[in-house]
């Protein structure tokens, strides 16, 4: 029984030490097809707020290997919505979304790190394009790939500022929002 129990004991101790390069070397199929939420966390003279949208265009570009994928993701910024009409136009018109319609993250390389069971650790490092303004960021999360999707969630800290991006202050300087945002990605890519 002892032999039996060492046996079992080096598999698993084997198979931790595999399995997780095996998931960071797996090929990761394209998908053309994106789903999911795109939101920001941001604070003003009020309290705290999300803005939030589904409205998501995308697509994954696969390799053979995790850190060889490409793809992007957009929305329209007027799709983006925080539940109070009155600081939603607010919003639409920091953005100016006639004259800048999309936001959109473009995402040029991925830096897989620790593994989890099924998920890995990954930085996504591209460039966010937000009120005409591109700037390079990195967007830490987990992914996760099964059979038929990839599944993103992850978040990245943005200053509103760096995007040009003005008319943060309300009635005569009242009403103020935090330049500093957090944006959130929950992203299933499928076929």
């Amino acid at each position: 029984m002892m032999p039996t129990r060492i046996i079992a004991r080096v598999a698993v101790a084997l198979a931790c030490a595999v399995m997780p390069q095996a998931v960071v070397a797996q090929a990761i199929p394209g998908q053309g097809a994106v789903r999911g939420e795109l939101r920001f966390e941001g604070r003003g003279s009020l309290g705290a707020f999300v803005g939030r949208t589904s409205q998501l265009r995308g697509a994954l570009i696969g390799a053979a290997t995790m850190d060889g994928v490409h793809g992007w993701v957009e929305s329209d910024a007027k799709t983006l919505v925080t539940g109070n009409g009155r600081r939603d136009r607010d919003m639409w018109k920091s953005l100016e979304v006639e004259r800048f319609p999309t936001v959109r993250f473009d995402l040029d390389a991925v830096a897989p790190g620790a593994v989890d069971h099924d998920s890995v650790a990954v930085t996504l490092r591209g460039r966010f394009t937000i009120h005409g303004v591109v700037r390079e960021s990195a967007v830490r999360g987990w992914v996760r790939v099964d059979a038929t999707r990839v599944h993103f969630h992850g978040h990245a800290p943005l200053r509103l500022t760096d995007f040009g991006i003005g008319g943060l202050s309300k009635a005569f300087g009242l009403l103020k929002m935090d330049p500093d945002v957090i944006v959130r990605m929950e992203l299933v890519f499928d076929g």
